[in-house]
Order: structure tokens, then C-alpha cells, then sequence
């Protein structure tokens, strides 16, 4: 049995929150320090690096996400319940997000371009796992005659996506939720039109 290391867990949790809200160029190892209440032997025993922190805070994130998701999809019976299931995991950006300041692969696609190739490319597999998930449920919809036969499945998976995480930031930079109530009701209405016998 695999002893947890919660001086680890601390930090990739504190730094987590400290990314996602200030961004990970604006967030120093002293921030981290503050914050967690942590020396700077403490980290640098663990990590060698703020870009080890921030890998590991990203994968932290991810697994966060997913159990929303998990949790918000497992009781649905059909493909479009999940489907809005899924959308509803991001109902409250303003207040109530999963993750402290917004969407964590939202976040790190924005600031991408600081040139930290490595997380670049987890939030790149990050996307495309996510985007593939979708569509399985696109197919799942399709397989069982929920959705007509013709649905381009990664198409719709990626506009669906893209609708959602957009108006996340819509949201988020408005400081209402409005958005993302529109583009539930609109992704509902749409999803309706794929709908077999229509």
C-alpha cells in the first residue's frame, strides 16, 4: 500500500487553486509558499520545479473533472441526458465552478502561449480526450436510434464543446451565468433537431 505523501497533495492543491485563478506565469513558488503555508524545502523536496507543480496540478484538475462528469452522467439513461448532464457540470462558472476560478483547461489553453511546451500538450490530450468522450456519447445516441443515423458525431462533439467552454468564458467574464443557461437551452434545442423521427 502506497503511503500518501499529503505535503505533496498540499502543494499541487494549493498551486491548482493559485493557477487556475491568477494564471500560471503570475503565480511564483512564493505564492505557493504563502499560501500552503510551506517552506521552500518542502517543495523543492517534491518538485523540481514550478513546471513539475504545474503538471502535476493540471493532471490533479483533470481527475477533478472527470468525476463531475462521472457523477453527472451515470444516473442519465439516454444520450441526450448526458449530454446536458454534461453541460450542467458548468452551470454555476460564476460562483460555483468545479475548480476555483474557472475551467482549468480553459485557463491553460488561453495562457498556452508562455512556452511551457509540456502543458501545452496535456491540455491539448486533455481536449481531445474529452472531445472523444463526447462524441461517444454522440455514437452511443446514434447506435441506439436516439439520434438519426446521419449525425456527424465528432462534429457535433466539437461544436457542443466548443459552445460550452466558450460561454464558460462568456460567463466568467461577465460575472453571470446567463451564457451558459443560453447555450444549455440552445445545445437542447439543437439535439432535439438530430433527434430520430424529426
Amino acid at each position: 500500500m502506497t503511503k500518501i505523501d499529503e505535503t505533496r497533495d498540499l502543494i499541487i492543491k494549493t498551486s491548482l487553486a493559485l493557477f487556475n485563478k491568477k494564471g500560471y506565469s503570475q503565480t511564483s513558488i512564493q505564492d505557493i509558499m504563502s499560501e500552503s503555508g510551506l517552506p521552500k524545502g518542502a517543495i523543492y523536496r517534491r518538485f523540481e520545479n514550478k513546471n513539475e507543480i504545474a503538471l502535476a496540478a493540471f493532471d490533479y484538475a483533470g481527475g477533478i473533472i472527470w468525476s463531475h462528469f462521472f457523477e453527472s452522467t451515470k444516473s442519465k439513461g439516454t444520450a441526450t441526458e448526458k449530454l446536458i448532464a454534461m453541460c450542467h457540470v458548468y452551470q454555476d462558472a460564476v460562483h460555483n465552478p468545479p475548480i476555483e476560478g474557472g475551467c482549468p483547461l480553459l485557463n491553460t489553453a488561453i495562457e498556452s502561449d508562455f512556452g511551457f511546451q509540456e502543458l501545452h500538450e496535456k491540455a491539448s490530450e486533455a481536449y481531445n480526450q474529452t472531445l472523444l468522450f463526447i462524441q461517444s456519447v454522440i455514437e452511443e445516441g446514434i447506435r441506439s436510434k436516439e439520434f438519426r443515423q446521419d449525425v456527424n458525431s465528432y462534429s457535433l462533439a466539437s461544436f457542443l464543446f466548443s459552445t460550452i467552454e466558450g460561454a464558460v468564458m462568456a460567463s466568467r467574464l461577465s460575472l453571470n451565468n446567463d451564457h451558459i443557461f443560453h447555450s444549455i437551452e440552445q445545445v437542447e434545442v439543437l439535439l432535439k433537431h438530430y433527434k430520430n423521427g424529426r
